[in-house]
């Protein structure tokens, strides 16, 4: 079967590529069955029947574990390397044991260091601010590092105990004897590729601004290293192609130049509420990119409609944002539009911007007829709530 390939830093898609997909837990069947059909149409409207994507499916989560006892699989590891672009559902995180959550193990085994989530608004989606559509950002948070490395222990643990004994003697650190501790680690190499990915994709995408989102008034080496690095990797490496904040002296920026700022993170939440437009690409650590992510998305509709990516140097997994909501599991009912969506990332990664712009006039045209899933149909005056099938077929009615 056609791979695709990854060579000089582009994507090499032959017209009939195998991409691997994992169908993810609850109602993750659900949304697939909705989203490929939609995927399907979209290819085949676009190209005439030139182009088709071979699905294969990979397994992970509770499918998995019944099928092999392993959450995650060595062969499905293998196969996504092998094919390197790959899309899924949600993923149940084991409970009382194992690995801490599916997919942060997926990122950090395939090294995705980037997750990608864009955050705009759909004409027609009920939303809980008066202008949402002023709101169009793509966050680019780090994806390996900090808090979520994993390295934590329990309170009153053996390793706590040693590890609070060692900070207290060594560097008269005050801790709790009964705490629990983590460390959070933030290297130069990991902050500097996440921010040369957040400034690539700006000038790429004719972005006017990549803003660097950080604690670091208050975690000064590591927060504050994440803002540093940044600026110092936007000067070497795209010097001639951004300039930051300080040097425009409250100017206008110079035509076909990138902004490159800084903001604190917890006045960052309120910059997106009142000022939206100022912000176009932010580039964050990984705590501050997973808050800020979740409450961008709910300023245009909620995680239903918010895609997301996680990608590296030539391999990248798309995945619905969402939990895998198990209490409406089989029921067909869920909105599919987040794994939608981030196919529609995906094929633009690709190169199939064509496939990603009928999707998305798609899924506008079929929000605007008010035939919704349940989710948009409760808070949208004069809705028919319809089944994800039935939304999906809305969608593939309207591929323009």
């Amino acid at each position: 079967m056609p791979s695709i390939a990854y060579q000089d830093g582009r994507w090499i898609v032959p017209d009939q590529p195998t991409i691997p997909f994992i169908e993810g837990d609850g109602t993750g069947p659900d949304i697939w069955r909705g989203a490929v059909r939609v995927f399907d149409a979209a290819i085949a409207k676009t190209s005439g029947g030139a182009r088709k994507v071979e699905w294969l499916e990979v397994l992970a989560g509770e499918k998995a574990f019944k099928a092999t006892g392993s959450w995650l699989p060595d062969e499905t590891l293998d196969v996504i390397r092998r094919y390197r672009v790959a899309i899924k559902g949600p993923l149940t995180t084991p409970v009382g044991g194992g690995m801490r959550s599916l997919n942060v193990a997926l990122r950090q085994l395939l090294d995705l260091y980037a997750c990608i989530r864009p955050v705009r608004y759909f004409k027609g989606v009920p939303a809980p601010v008066t202008n949402p559509g002023r709101l169009d950002v793509v966050i680019f948070r780090e994806n390996i590092e900090d808090v979520y490395a994993g390295i934590e222990y329990q309170a009153e643990s053996a390793e706590a105990r040693a590890l609070i004994e060692f900070l207290r003697d060594r560097f008269g650190a005050k801790i709790r004897p009964e705490s629990a501790i983590g460390i959070k680690p933030m290297s130069k190499f990991g902050s500097q590729r996440l921010v040369v990915k957040a400034i690539q994709y700006a000038i790429k995408s004719g972005r006017p601004s990549v803003t660097l989102v950080h604690k670091g008034n208050i975690m000064k080496f590591t927060e504050g290293g994440f803002r540093d690095w940044g600026y110092a990797v936007a000067a070497e490496r795209f010097g001639a192609q951004t300039i930051p904040e300080s040097d425009t002296g409250g100017a206008r920026v110079p035509q076909g130049k990138v902004l490159i700022k800084d903001r604190i993170a917890d006045a960052m939440f309120q910059q997106l509420v009142l000022r939206p437009r100022e912000y176009s690409v932010i580039a964050a650590p990984n705590l501050n990119g997973d808050y800020l992510s979740d409450a961008a998305a709910a300023q245009v509709g909620g995680l239903g409609l918010a895609p997301g990516g996680n990608v590296g140097d030539g391999y990248a997994v798309y995945e619905a944002t969402h939990g895998t909501a198990p209490k409406y599991a089989g029921q067909d009912k869920v909105n599919p539009s987040s794994v939608i969506l981030s196919g529609v990332m995906m094929f633009e990664e690709l190169g199939w911007d064509d496939v990603a712009r009928a999707i998305v006039r798609g899924l506008e045209a079929a929000v605007l007829t008010k035939r919704v899933t349940y989710d948009l149909a409760r808070q949208l005056p004069g809705a028919t709530e319809v089944s994800t099938s039935a939304f999906a077929d809305t969608i593939i009615e309207h591929l323009a």
